[in-house]
């Protein structure tokens, strides 16, 4: 379960804000993203393949650096 510190009168937007950050950094959304609809196993591995290959040729592109 997911749950942010509030400080006492903090407003509800910054409360929502800090909320949406942990979320996005604990992967939740992108996992409910990713459920929305089903996804053929053969497509789920067509995807990751395509997303190794997309990140060997930055880290070659920018292995110099």
């Amino acid at each position: 379960m997911t749950q942010i510190n509030l400080r006492r009168g903090e407003p509800i937007e910054k409360a929502l804000r800090k909320l949406k950050k942990v979320l996005a950094r604990e992967g939740v959304l992108q996992e409910v993203r990713n459920h929305r609809y089903y996804e053929k196993p053969s497509v789920k591995g067509r995807k990751k393949m395509k997303a190794a290959r997309f990140l060997a040729m930055l880290r070659e592109r920018y292995a110099d650096l």
